[in-house]
């Protein structure tokens, strides 16, 4: 039965649902899948690092990141920095969960490229490097006989990368349209709901789906990047954050709220790309849908996405309310078709 050593990452939200599903599946990846595995190396921002070539208590692991105490509590080889723990952890696999840079990427594109090199499979949670570098590393992967994969970064868990790549050949994306980030579908509807913009946006980060900075989500920094992501792999064409016509939902009034109510109507921060010949046209922007749109009856921190192609005329992939649970899964599944091969 094949044996992998796994390597994390990063070790926040998403990071320890990942561990946790891993303790849960452990015994069906070995008996329905044939996949035995190990955790050798976990990398913290803020907890330490730790590595065992033998394999380190994941439970444990849990419980005093959880706690607040360190990783180099069990670690048999003290590593300084992120770059020397994936230049030195004992691994087939390294699970990549750093925290998005828009502008290009690093340091975890850098990262993902040095365990490539090393012989890996990388797979990451990361939208940075599928918008910054996704051919480099792409055919780094091909190059080493590994895969580089990341159906986490767009909608979670939901099949949307590996629909295309595995079970959708040869249909070519002529454009998409839908709403790609959670938060911002959640504070519109608790303004629906006759909450003020800011005290919508509290909850939105008392429940971790904020940050305390919340630009990213409310001025459409993330869904611009997701819709750069989206048409970099599944369009083929580079497609950068900063080339799409953005526009958040800060403007959205109360008043303007209720009279769309009134009317019949939602506000939606609506991601859309369309392909021209060798040309896209990206957007994100607040729109007025009505209840013809599959994108109206979407609530909470559920996302759709709706894709044109040439074989088939429409196509929508639907996520209800996802949080880190379902950004793990994304993980798994990537883990368990890399190693198979698909």
């Amino acid at each position: 039965m094949p044996h992998y050593r796994l390597a994390l990452l990063g070790f926040g939200n998403v990071g320890r649902a990942f561990a946790r599903l891993l303790l849960r599946k452990q015994s069906e990846l070995e008996s329905d899948h044939g996949i035995n595995f190990i955790v050798t190396g976990i990398a913290t921002g803020r907890h330490g690092i730790a590595i065992h070539p033998n394999g380190l208590d994941l439970a444990q692991a849990l419980e005093l990141v959880e706690g607040n105490r360190s990783l180099s509590l069990i670690t048999q080889y003290p590593v300084n920095n992120s770059l020397d723990f994936v230049n030195s952890v004992p691994a087939d696999v390294l699970f990549e969960n750093s925290p998005v840079n828009h502008t290009d990427g690093e340091p975890a594109v850098s990262h993902l490229r040095a365990v490539l090199e090393r012989g890996m499979h990388a797979i990451t949670a990361n939208k940075g490097p599928v918008v910054h570098a996704y051919r480099e590393l792409t055919a780094l992967a091909s190059l080493k006989r590994r895969k580089f994969y990341f159906e986490s970064t767009v909608m979670d868990g939901a099949p949307i990368f590996s629909l295309f790549r595995s079970a959708l050949p040869a249909a070519q994306v002529q454009s998409f349209r839908g709403i790609l980030n959670s938060t911002t579908n959640l504070i519109l509807g608790r303004m629906e709901n006759g909450e003020s913009f800011e005290s919508a946006v509290q909850y939105a980060q008392s429940v971790g789906l904020a940050e305390t900075d919340p630009s990213g989500d409310v001025d459409g920094w993330d869904a611009s990047i997701k819709v750069a992501a989206l048409v970099t792999v599944l369009m083929g064409l580079p497609f950068k954050p900063q080339q799409v016509e953005r526009a958040g939902i800060r403007g959205i009034t109360s008043e303007m709220i209720a009279a769309a109510r009134a009317d019949g109507k939602r506000w939606k921060l609506v991601c859309s790309a369309e392909k021209e010949g060798n040309s896209i046209h990206g957007r994100v922007a607040p729109e007025l849908v009505d209840a013809s749109s599959p994108l109206y009856s979407v609530e909470g921190s559920s996302s759709i996405v709706e894709f044109h192609t040439d074989t088939l005329s429409s196509l929508s992939i639907v996520e209800g309310n996802p949080g880190p649970e379902t950004t793990a899964y994304g993980l798994l599944a990537d883990f368990i078709n890399a190693v198979r091969g698909q």
